[in-house]
């Protein structure tokens, strides 16, 4: 082990730095009147779109002005949403204190309505961290929760013209709380005293913004399911009335009658309190609304299946009524299996497949969790692809829907981490005694004597995350390129992980589960899964039978001066040119890493896609202009890993 490394691996809190202002190039060439104009929710596409993105007013207040929504005088100024206050694209570049509120306001657009008796759904794709709504200064409901997108049905609450047909006048407020690290809440790597591995805490609205019209009866929830038979799948739809409803996918056609629906044998958990990105679950609904379920199975004769390689996905087309939807799924299948050497591996399509994975944190200087532009999104997949990585672990941060959708198209498999959350870490426990002693802390029998211990003393806050777990795999499940669901990361917030696999397991049987990334293995999932940055990396056969992953390695450091947020340096290893440290990472896989393959690993994910603040080893910079690694080097990696 290189004890020298570990020891200057230590992460110290440095909240008092004032970073570097540093602009990617989509930062640099933002128009604030087209900010994240693209439909954000692409399996679940509408005609009728309303863009929200752009200018609100805002104010900061204590919690005792919090109470009514404040005057127009009152408003401190401009935030460009869906930026948070404390990016620097927002303009405004201040923090949420966990005892203060954030009031946004925004005179809505007038909207002409296209359907007699429609809805009006105004969507929110992700708000830091409790949101409580207002429209025509009526309180219409809340959503916590800082990282799944909610719903809310404003249609009685609008001023309507006397004949109905269309709706001007309207005010929307929002107000907004977060604690950050100062509770058990959810937060990733967020925290009121940045440094190290952990980052700048950001709060408010964070994703797009929008309204759309659905006719009285709609779409409320679609559930696509490829069978591991790679010929069927699976489609289950909701309307919020019984209807009839079609889907379409090129050469096939099905219909289903409104009568003969039944909800007990729903593939939905029967929770119509759940608020997915389609259903209105805040505010007044319809009288009448009954929801429904109509199943359906589609065969296909020669199926194109998804990979990689061949990121193929089939179109779909839902509807009922006057409700139109565009969709569309793609043929693939994850599980760990055995090959022919009768060890457990990793598999695509029911053929061992090697992931040679890169952590993604998904953070940018100028937008904090938000990226700048769709464009930005796209680079960052791409760019790793042009690396020759095949998966990307989105690090303890669900990301927007367009991204998923990207990795969709372009052919990344995703391992899709849940938020962690809890009180305050023990670092010496879940970080630097696992460090030292991994034979020891790599695997535990967990129970109540360890909630404090890993900072789940609060029974609201695991109740809260078990929630949020099963509402992350419900919201993300259609993705064709998430392969696995990572539950815990070196035990921050962890409890009960061997329950929290069975409850994972019972929401989505058909991908396989890591359970604890890192350390305190509880024996259970798809993988033993390790972090391996100090030490020769090897591979452990598991006893169990399941998969062995390396999940984090790597960490090489190299600081760019005039692209880094800081001076310091935080990493495993440091190296003080590009020239050093591309031999050290090509020296890395080439001789440590892919020899492993043979002998049972099935992936490993290197740390990380770019720098983030203080932590600088990432293969791009910050602003992500400057790539460190020639991949030239090595052309035909991705293709030998798994022939």
């Amino acid at each position: 082990m290189d004890l020298i490394d570990a020891i200057k691996a230590i992460d110290k809190p440095h909240e008092d730095d004032v970073l570097n202002r540093l602009f990617t190039p989509w930062g640099e060439n933002l128009n604030s009147d087209k900010v994240l104009q693209e439909y954000p929710r692409p399996q679940f596409v509408r005609d009728n779109y309303v863009n929200l993105n752009g200018y609100w007013d805002y104010t900061f207040v204590s919690e005792k002005e919090s109470v009514e929504i404040p005057s127009d005088d009152k408003m401190e100024g401009k935030i460009l949403v869906p930026f948070s206050p404390e990016a620097m694209l927002s303009g405004v570049e201040k923090r949420l204190e966990p005892d203060q509120y954030l009031w946004y306001k925004k005179d809505l657009p007038a909207l002409t309505r296209k359907f007699k008796d429609s809805r009006y759904l105004l969507h929110f794709g992700a708000v830091d961290q409790f949101a409580d709504i207002y429209v025509n200064g009526t309180y219409l409901g809340s959503h916590s929760g800082g990282y799944l997108p909610f719903t809310v049905d404003i249609t009685e609450h609008l001023y309507f013209s006397p004949d109905g047909s269309y709706a001007e006048d309207n005010k929307l407020a929002v107000r907004v709380k977060d604690t950050s690290d100062s509770s058990y809440h959810s937060r990733g790597k967020q925290t009121l005293r940045r440094g190290g591995m952990y980052y700048t805490c950001q709060s408010g609205i964070w994703q797009t913004v929008w309204i759309e019209e659905v006719p009285s009866t709609y779409i409320r929830e679609i559930r696509i399911r490829p069978e591991a038979d790679l010929k069927t799948v699976s489609i289950e739809i909701s309307t919020n009335r019984p209807s009839s409803v079609t889907i379409k996918t090129p050469g096939l056609e099905l219909v289903k009658s409104g009568r003969s629906f039944d909800s007990n044998e729903s593939a939905f958990p029967g929770d119509a309190s759940f608020s997915s990105d389609t259903y209105p679950t805040i505010g007044q609904k319809s009288e009448g609304d009954t929801p429904s379920y109509y199943h359906f199975t589609l065969s296909l004769k020669d199926p194109h299946l998804w990979s990689p390689e061949d990121p193929y996905l089939y179109p779909l087309q839902i509807d009922t009524g006057e409700d139109h939807v565009r969709s569309y799924f793609a043929m693939r299948f994850f599980s760990t299996e055995k090959d022919d050497k009768g060890i457990t591996r990793f598999c695509l399509n029911h053929k061992p497949y090697f992931l040679m994975g890169v952590l993604d944190q998904g953070y940018w200087p100028d937008g904090l969790y938000t990226a700048p532009s769709d464009e930005a999104l796209i680079y960052d997949i791409t760019e790793m692809k042009r690396l020759h990585f095949n998966m990307m672990r989105k690090h303890i941060k669900i990301e927007s829907a367009r991204w998923y959708y990207h990795c969709d198209r372009l052919g990344m498999i995703v391992w899709q981490d849940m938020v962690s959350g809890g009180s305050s870490y023990a670092k010496p426990v879940v970080s630097y005694l696992p460090t030292l002693f991994p034979k020891v802390f790599g695997r535990m029998s967990d129970g109540p004597a360890y909630y404090k211990t890993f900072s789940r003393g609060s029974a609201e806050g695991r109740s809260e995350w078990l929630l949020e777990m099963q509402n992350t795999i419900r919201y993300l499940y259609n993705v064709p390129s998430i392969g696995t669901w990572v539950l815990f990361n070196e035990g921050w917030g962890q409890f009960n992980a061997a329950g929290a696999t069975v409850m994972a397991k019972e929401m989505d049987d058909s991908r396989p589960v890591d359970q604890a990334s890192g350390w305190f293995d509880e024996g259970s999932g798809s993988f033993r899964s390790v972090h391996n940055y100090f030490r020769p990396l090897n591979v452990e056969i598991d006893k169990a039978g399941r998969a062995f992953v390396i999940s984090e390695y790597g960490g090489l450091t190299c600081h760019l001066d005039g692209h880094s947020s800081v001076d310091r340096v935080y990493g495993y290893k440091k190296f003080e040119n590009l020239d050093t440290f591309g031999v050290a990472y090509y020296n890395l896989i080439n001789g440590d890493l892919k020899p492993l393959i043979a002998k049972g690993l099935s992936g490993a994910v290197y740390t990380q896609v770019s720098d983030v603040e203080e932590e600088v080893n990432g293969l791009m910079t910050y602003d992500r202009k400057i790539t460190k690694i020639n991949p030239n080097l090595d052309p035909n990696m991705s293709k030998r890993l798994n022939q």
